[in-house]
């Protein structure tokens, strides 16, 4: 794969995000008109910049440091790459106008069990995706620092703060 064509790659993928959130902002307007409240605003622009800087990072490594394609690794990679974006709009369709990039819970609405959700030990299957996608999309083309660095900033965001807020939102509906 050349050059030209990993940087369309990581361009489409950030138009994936721009339609992301098109349809966030689009189901925010949803929830909050049934009384939805809004947590975790605080850590929602830092994780903004993360995934920002993961696309321009991709670009970036490969471009200054000439970072080769290896097929073994690239193809495997990109194979990943396309089932992550699989499973992201799999887990937007299963949420349909309750997914959002944000969180945003409406109260006395039942927790969605279609889709990915019906599987109860995996909780947010659309992290599953947004992880995969994290090192795969810089590896296609051999971007090893960008994977390590974004999986270790992503790993600390979600771990630390993004999913204890998503589940503390969930267990107030709940309650």
């Amino acid at each position: 794969m050349s050059e030209i064509l990993y940087f369309v790659l990581v361009l489409a993928t950030g138009g994936e995000r721009i339609a992301e959130l098109i349809v966030s902002k689009r189901n925010a307007s949803w929830s909050f008109a049934r009384g939805g409240i809004e947590y975790g605003r605080r850590h929602f622009p830092p994780m903004v910049a993360l995934h920002t800087g993961l696309l321009l990072a991709c670009i970036g490594e490969v471009y200054l440091f000439n970072s080769p394609f290896i097929p073994l690794l690239g193809w495997p990679m990109l194979a990943l790459v396309v089932a992550s974006q699989g499973l992201r709009w799999w887990c937007i369709a299963s949420l349909g106008p309750r997914w959002n990039t944000r969180v945003i819970v409406v109260n006395d609405l039942p927790l969605v069990t279609k889709g990915p959700y019906r599987w109860r030990w995996l909780r947010h299957p659309n992290y599953v995706a947004v992880v995969v996608e994290g090192f795969a999309l810089p590896l296609v083309h051999s971007a090893w620092v960008t994977a390590i660095v974004f999986t270790v900033l992503n790993a600390i965001l979600l771990m630390a703060v993004r999913i204890p807020c998503e589940n503390r939102a969930l267990s107030s509906a709940d309650s």
